[in-house]
């Protein structure tokens, strides 16, 4: 197996198991997107848990360590219209703070859109021949 330097991520092995641990994640987000939107509200568990994987990809990938999978900036982007469509039908129902509403629909699309644009910084890097 290679090894590129002393970092924690600088060889192959390490590289293998960002790309297991990046895939996990983005297995789970892929899998709640594509079940029961009722599981998407805001407080049901991957209506939380769904914001915390893409912002945990997002601090990985923007290490630019080999083996950090992304999906498609499309794909982000459709995620975020469905979940947000979700968030926005059930977000008065649970009455919040005054001023949470409007913070908390700030801190998910910045979350989407973040990983979005690291997303494609990537694809274009990988056309320009940059590849990580």
């Amino acid at each position: 197996m290679g090894t590129w330097g002393s970092g924690n991520f600088d060889s192959d092995a390490a590289a293998d198991h960002l790309s297991e641990l990046t895939g996990r994640l983005l297995d789970d987000v892929e899998r709640a997107m594509s079940g029961d939107r009722v599981e998407l509200e805001p407080d049901e568990y991957w209506g939380v848990a769904v914001p915390c994987n893409l912002e945990l990809l997002h601090l990985i990938a923007s290490r630019h360590y080999v083996g950090a999978g992304l999906p498609a900036a499309a794909t982000i982007e459709g995620w975020k219209a469905d979940f947000m469509a979700v968030w926005e039908r059930s977000i008065d129902g649970l009455e919040p703070d005054p001023g949470h509403k409007e913070e908390r629909r700030a801190v998910l699309l910045r979350t989407f859109d973040g990983l979005a644009a690291l997303a494609r910084e990537r694809d274009q890097d990988s056309q320009d021949g940059q590849v990580d």
